[in-house]
């Protein structure tokens, strides 16, 4: 059989396997029961596919939901029902339609246009200078950022182009040997607005919902965060984050260019291409803005009436439908949350059971114990996890995979340890964006950026490695100030 005729890569889906049955035959640890442990191998094979890229993940995912509704891995008393239950479990999380219905709807940012519009909007004001672009850049990525789960689409599919754009109209351009006149630069703020956007909203991007769970799961059912306490929580950290961020890239690495007063005739000459706003466009507009609303808590706050952040999203893709800005055909070939939607409920259905059958318990405990032995405060040794969780991304080609694998143990380590349990909870949700930083591998947005070839692979680790670090500290400082203010520890 040829190679190319199979569904799978054999090297990478070989090691899984290899990985899944060592951890099988290795003897089952005290403490542990023999279920939890065959569901970690289980476990492990699949992230161990994903991250080496043996299928697709939603494929990935359907082999996973597959096997657990055989093995009966889940239930103890080996009913096929029960099991075929629990592996399609997760398709009823509210958390997971969220998302996969926002990526429906900012499909409409898209065909309407208006995701363009809103970038050249800020150009033609701020863009006199290269650094104004800059902060053209990170200012639309952040107005994008609240109805545009997929960050790939928002930075890769909406601001890249227009970035490139506006380098090349300056002849800033890798092909020619020109990128240090802007391009590199632009490239880099471009990239860097991806993480710290993704850290400000649970809609902004795929894997938040994820994190929502699993701090409820970790700290109890009402430390549930809503979509406006998480988007509050995040908002001065992530703003400063914000300023900082465009002024540290211009630091490392300056472009030639500084003054761009062409800029802005280039952004008043597209949007002149686009002509006024069209009928789509004012309605998405209109729908952004009763998104917000609704998600901000404005119906409850005004009238009494709370609206749940699901129901809103379904609210809002109603309307698109109604409208005629999206058609049923734009929805159903919005693969990516279709997509979505399967590799988050396999993911979320194994993370929940590993949980429920004591696994997470344990190996928490035991990350506990090895740390407790180094004699640190309970702010100490969480800092010490929240630090080897964001650096371990380097081995990580998926946030997914990353958060699935390690977030709930080392959170609730951490918290097991004496760090504040509200405040280290929020560090690694904002870690788990942030982490995106560090490699031209890290998210979907990383190679579309990196792979426009503005950027040579040490420049991008060394940027990656400096924000991450300017991100960290302003998260650990600011952010601890503020929702100290909030009362949240």
């Amino acid at each position: 059989m040829n190679k190319s005729s199979l569904g799978f890569k054999p090297i990478p889906m070989l090691i899984a396997i290899a990985l899944a049955v060592a951890i099988i035959l290795i003897p089952t640890p005290d403490g542990v029961t023999p279920q939890a442990w065959n569901l970690l191998a289980l476990f492990v094979g699949v992230i161990a596919a994903i991250i080496g890229k043996a299928m697709p993940i939603g494929a990935i995912s359907i082999i996973a939901i597959t096997l657990v509704a055989v093995t009966g891995i889940t239930v103890s008393d080996g009913k096929a029902d029960a099991a075929m239950k629990d592996a399609l479990s997760s398709f009823a999380n509210p958390l997971i339609w969220l998302i996969g219905v926002s990526i429906m709807i900012s499909r409409g940012l898209l065909k309407t246009g208006l995701g363009a519009r809103i970038g050249y909007i800020f150009i033609a004001i701020f863009g006199k200078k290269t650094l104004g672009i800059g902060y053209s850049l990170a200012l639309s990525e952040l107005i994008l950022a609240p109805v545009t789960p997929s960050n790939t689409a928002r930075g890769g599919a909406i601001m890249h182009p227009i970035m490139r754009s506006i380098a090349e109209s300056y002849d800033s351009n890798p092909a020619k040997n020109t990128q240090d006149k802007m391009g590199k630069y632009l490239a880099l703020v471009n990239y860097h607005s991806n993480p710290i956007s993704s850290a400000m909203f649970i809609t902004a991007t795929a894997p938040n919902p994820m994190v929502v769970n699993l701090i409820a799961e970790s700290l109890g059912s009402e430390f549930r965060l809503s979509w406006s306490q998480w988007a509050l929580a995040m908002l001065v950290p992530g703003l400063v984050a914000f300023i900082l961020m465009p002024l540290v890239l211009y630091f490392l690495y300056p472009p030639t260019i500084k003054h761009t007063p062409n800029a802005v005739q280039f952004a008043k000459d597209k949007l002149a291409e686009m002509g006024k706003m069209s009928r789509d466009e004012t309605i998405m507009l209109a729908i952004f803005g009763i998104l917000l609303a609704c998600w901000a808590g404005v119906p409850e706050l005004l009238f009494g009436f709370k609206i749940d952040a699901t129901a809103t999203a379904f609210i809002g893709l109603c309307l698109l439908l109604l409208s005629g800005v999206l058609t049923w055909a734009d929805v159903t070939s919005e693969k990516s949350a279709w997509d979505t939607i399967v590799w988050f409920s396999a993911l979320i259905m194994m993370a929940t059971f590993l949980n429920k059958l004591g696994l997470i318990e344990w190996f928490s405990n035991s990350l506990e114990t090895s740390i407790s032995g180094l004699g640190l405060s309970g702010m100490m040794a969480g800092l010490l996890l929240l630090v080897a969780y964001m650096y371990a991304h380097y081995m990580f080609a998926s946030t997914t995979a990353h958060i699935t694998a390690m977030f709930g143990a080392f959170l609730t380590a951490g918290i097991a340890l004496g760090a504040p349990p509200m405040f280290f909870a929020l560090l690694m949700a904002a870690a788990s964006s942030l982490m995106m930083t560090l490699t031209h591998y890290a998210t979907g947005t990383s190679p579309v950026i990196f792979g426009s070839g503005f950027t040579t692979l040490p420049e991008w680790w060394k940027a990656g490695f400096v924000m991450s670090v300017v991100n960290l500290l302003v998260f650990v400082i600011i952010g601890g100030a503020w929702w100290k203010v909030l009362g949240y520890w």
